[in-house]
């Protein structure tokens, strides 16, 4: 899709979310919801006494972000699907192996994925819900994250280009 009709179309939704929700949007709450679930199916006790999980009930996937979540992983699949950009690759530089590649990813993932939930969320809600709301806080982060990532893309690309 033309990312400028992505980019509006991303903006109704967030706009819809506010207007039909009272809230915006995010990502790593349905993912920690996702957790809670299997672990309380493994250990039921457990989960409901953790202050983390606990507070989340019986049925932690009765969450609006959780639906979001699967809407956008199924949306993303089937967009790849009609459009024929759906195989199964490793996206890498010449001096990067498949193996370092995905070690990289699963190590970033990990470390996005705890940072987002030690902060109680992530980026993209950050991102996109609260610089909707013009919040000083998250605007200043959005400069930040786009100065550190030119700022470590010095150090890398190195691995991607050569």
């Amino acid at each position: 899709m033309n990312p400028y009709y992505a980019g509006i179309l991303l903006g109704l939704v967030l706009l819809l979310s506010y207007l039909i929700l009272g809230t915006g949007l995010g990502a790593s709450s349905g993912i920690a919801r996702l957790g809670a679930y299997v672990e309380l199916l493994i250990a039921p006790t457990r989960t409901l006494a953790s202050k983390y999980f606990g507070n989340w009930g019986q049925q932690p996937l009765k969450y609006y972000l959780v639906f979001m979540l699967a809407g956008v992983f199924f949306g993303g699949l089937i967009s790849a699907l009609l459009s024929n950009r759906c195989n199964i690759r490793v996206e890498r530089g010449i001096k990067c192996s498949p193996k370092k590649r995905l070690m990289f990813a699963l190590a970033g993932g990990i470390l996005v994925g705890f940072a987002s939930r030690l902060a109680n969320g992530c980026t993209s809600g950050q991102a996109l819900s609260g610089s909707a709301v013009l919040v000083t806080g998250s605007l200043l982060f959005l400069i930040c994250v786009f100065a550190g990532g030119y700022s470590t893309a010095w150090f890398v690309r190195r691995q991607w280009d050569d």
